[in-house]
């Protein structure tokens, strides 16, 4: 496995591109198909309990205060992406087709992820405290945001989107699991930060369950008759653009408004995040099972792109903190 970190190559995402292949060679159907969605609705409300259990109040007080941080991060998330999202309307169909495009609109209005953007701002030298408060928030307001902004941005598209009733599941099959994980954690809290490793792997179990089933109905309808090689290219080449926009838009702000150096690596690494975690969960309750497959598929390659860049850009911000914290040690 080593030489896939010097590749900076998500293992997860690896396995992730195995559980495809082997839904889309023995995709379940009838009885199966059915036991398995039992269990997909069961897993994905396990893991927002267990998201909510693993939230830590003390450190969102402890960087509550930033508030100009958050708004630029709250911005970069649920503004900036949504509206380059809608300009990507003119590659489709020629470049993305219809489906795609949508999977790309899907991308653009979900919340940032929280355990790497955490992970990435510590490597680098940011403001953790400020970035675990960021992070968190936008994965709690992405619940209640993400269906509205799907239903604004699809609507715009002539999509079919019920927004109050996308609402609805979502705070019944994902928000209340939440709540309740949260509202349990003085209880568990101890076991649940003792076993982070478990819990990651019930957290991946869940996303390889959805996936698999996702696509296994994807499949069935005919994904691979409308996804070819260079549709999967395309679909590289506008991610890769898409988070190299969102990178430079967020640099440049952060230093135009002067924030520091550890709070721009937290602006940079919190507002250019997209939540597979949540990303996948939920597209399975917003969506016809038929399409989840297809409006999920940008989002797995995006996320595979956003931790490889991010991984090189945390390695150089770390040796710019590192340099500036021995110059002031050499000052002082």
């Amino acid at each position: 496995m080593k030489w896939l970190q010097r590749l900076k190559i998500d293992t997860f995402l690896l396995i992730m591109i195995a559980v495809v292949v082997i839904a889309s060679l023995f995709p379940c159907e009838g009885a199966v198909k059915t036991a398995f969605e039992y269990l997909t609705t069961a897993a994905i409300a396990l893991l927002f309990f267990m998201h909510g259990a693993k939230l830590s109040r003390d450190a969102i007080v402890a960087g509550m205060g930033h508030w100009k941080l958050h708004l630029v991060v709250f911005l970069s998330t649920f503004a900036l992406f949504p509206l380059l999202g809608l300009a990507m309307g003119f590659l489709s169909p020629g470049i993305l087709n219809q489906p795609l495009y949508m999977g790309f609109l899907y991308l653009c209005a979900l919340p940032a992820t929280v355990q790497s953007a955490i992970a990435f701002t510590s490597v680098a030298g940011g403001n953790v405290a400020a970035a675990v408060c960021s992070a968190s928030a936008s994965s709690i307001l992405g619940i209640f945001l993400s269906p509205v902004l799907v239903g604004a941005l699809m609507n715009t598209q002539e999509g079919t989107t019920d927004t109050l009733h996308a609402i609805g599941k979502i705070i019944l099959q994902l928000m209340v699991p939440f709540v309740v994980g949260h509202l349990s954690r003085p209880l568990i809290g101890r076991w649940v930060d003792k076993h982070k490793k478990l819990i990651s792997m019930t957290d991946r179990s869940s996303i390889l369950l959805v996936v698999y089933v996702a696509f296994s109905e994807a499949v069935v309808e005919g994904i691979w008759q409308q996804v070819n090689g260079t549709a999967l290219l395309a679909i590289l080449g506008c991610s890769i653009v898409l988070l190299a926009i969102v990178l430079v838009v967020n640099t440049w702000v952060a230093r135009f408004m002067g924030f520091n150096t550890a709070d721009e690596i937290t602006i940079v690494f919190c507002g250019s995040k997209k939540s597979l975690a949540n990303g996948v969960p939920m597209a399975n309750v917003l969506f016809p099972a038929s399409a989840v497959g297809m409006m999920v598929l940008p989002l797995m390659i995006f996320h595979q792109v956003q931790l490889m860049v991010c991984a090189v850009l945390a390695q150089r911000y770390a040796r710019k903190t590192a340099k500036e914290k021995r110059a002031l040690e050499s000052v002082s």
